[in-house]
């Protein structure tokens, strides 16, 4: 059966007319299982983090699952003092998606997008709405699509 997550973030790429293969590997665990689910590497999974930058302004970072935001860079790219994570139902109430299963594709509201400039330049994996559904597009053609400013925000996972 499909959510109706699954189906307003698939009807979004639909719209959006990134060319796009769907898979369905069910719930996982971990970032190296839903790579080997959906046949990439890890580093070419790529999370959609919610970020609220004030009340009711809210952002999506993509990052590669190789990454973390740094929140330095982050601050400095967007001209801000200070940065959080929402708890998961502020998520919830801003994007219509549970954790783990964001996408700015189909959110409730079209908030602005960055994507780390590692998603560019590489066949990419990025979630479609519910638990264990994902998309993969070219990095290039994602950026585009969602008008994304495209930056260094990351670091090294390790380095957390």
């Amino acid at each position: 059966m499909t959510s109706d997550g699954e189906r307003r973030a698939v009807a979004a790429l639909e719209a959006s007319g990134v060319e796009f293969t769907v898979t369905r590997h069910g719930r996982v665990g971990s970032l190296e299982e839903a790579a080997a689910a959906r046949g990439v590497s890890p580093g070419d999974v790529v999370k959609s983090l919610v970020v609220r930058r004030g009340d009711d302004d809210f952002l999506f970072v993509l990052v590669t699952g190789d990454r973390a935001i740094s929140w330095p860079k982050l601050r400095a790219l967007l001209g801000v003092s200070r940065l959080s994570l929402p708890d998961a139902s502020t998520a919830l109430e801003v994007t219509g998606y549970e954790r783990g299963t964001i996408t700015p594709f189909g959110s409730l509201t079209a908030w602005p997008v960055v994507a780390d400039e590692r998603v560019r330049g590489r066949r990419v994996s990025i979630g479609a709405g519910a638990h264990g559904v994902a998309a993969t597009v070219d990095g290039d053609a994602l950026v585009a699509a969602l008008d994304a400013t495209v930056a260094d925000v990351t670091q090294d996972a390790s380095e957390r």
